[in-house]
């Protein structure tokens, strides 16, 4: 009622003069009471409505992700699966030094080698494959580019043999995973504050489908970019095993992390605690320790505790 009820019941009832507490019969405020009740369901269903859309946007994801990783575990090989992320991140990273159908005034050759050098372990002489080929055009380099990255990775995982299945599988298991989880938490605090777009005008609703749709293509480009960052970087050795080597990347991950997060405590001991502490050592005892009921090893034919034991 002091929510949903109209200003001219709130001025009748205060003109009754009704007290807390007491029985409530006439008809007039009976009425307002069922419309303020109406009002209130419908505001609740609403509310259970916009819930379920945005938990349909979560769960149409959810699906694709899910089917994702069933492809993966099922899956005996996956490297053509591989084969076609490496086609595609190579073909963004690219992009960004060679724009689609452009000349080749406008591309960046040298910034291009840098980067497959540093991003991917990849150094490759595309300058030189410019000058020496003349018909190497823009489609025909990105698809050397991709070759060259395939058969290093072939070549670096041939010793461990069929292993090299599972270590593959594991990790874009992993990376997969982990993503998967960041987003799920974007996704709560984008829905917490996407009410806000209505005052400007906005259907929340469609802002909000709109926002996630590209925070999820953001997720999936940043695991196919992980994972073939990681797979073109990775050292391995014939008696490498998968489990430790997928131990030893989540354990360089979660390093990184502690490390950011304790940078300011290394150098806080010395100077928090006085030098006289600082400096301290743990005091060692040598022989036996004597009892307090013991004779004092003094010679004085007292015990312990009454001689130099004694507590001042």
């Amino acid at each position: 009622m002091r929510i949903f009820a109209s200003d001219g019941v709130r001025n009748f009832m205060q003109r009754l003069g009704m007290e807390k507490g007491e029985a409530i019969e006439h008809k007039m405020v009976s009425n307002a009471i069922e419309k303020a009740q109406r009002k209130v369901e419908g505001r609740n269903f609403d509310m259970r409505k916009q819930l379920l859309e945005y938990d349909d946007v979560a769960n149409d994801q959810r699906q694709i992700v899910y089917q994702q990783r069933n492809d993966i575990l099922l899956a005996d090989d996956i490297s053509d699966m591989i084969i076609n992320i490496c086609d595609d991140v190579v073909n963004d990273h690219v992009d960004g030094f060679i724009p689609p159908q452009s000349i080749e005034e406008q591309w960046d050759i040298a910034g291009l080698e840098a980067s497959l050098a540093e991003d991917y372990d990849l150094p490759l002489p595309i300058a030189q494959w410019l000058e020496d080929d003349d018909e190497l055009h823009e489609q025909t380099l990105r698809i050397k580019i991709v070759d060259a990255l395939t058969i290093k990775y072939k070549e670096k995982v041939a010793p461990i043999g069929p292993s090299a299945r599972r270590f593959e599988k594991q990790i874009m298991l992993q990376i997969l995973d982990s993503l998967w989880k960041e987003h799920l938490s974007t996704m709560d605090h984008l829905r917490q504050g996407i009410g806000l777009r209505g005052y400007a005008g906005r259907n929340p609703k469609q802002e909000y489908k709109r926002e996630a749709f590209e925070l999820f293509q953001s997720m999936l480009h940043n695991m196919k970019l992980e994972f073939i960052r990681f797979l073109a970087r990775v050292q391995i050795q014939p008696q490498d095993d998968p489990d430790a080597i997928e131990k030893q990347r989540r354990d360089e991950v979660a390093r990184e992390s502690v490390t950011a997060n304790h940078a300011d405590a290394a150098g806080l001991d010395a100077e928090a605690l006085p030098a006289d502490q600082a400096t301290a050592r743990p005091a060692i005892r040598e022989g036996r320790k004597v009892g307090r009921n013991e004779k004092c090893p003094c010679g004085s034919g007292k015990k312990y505790k009454h001689c130099c034991g004694e507590l001042s």
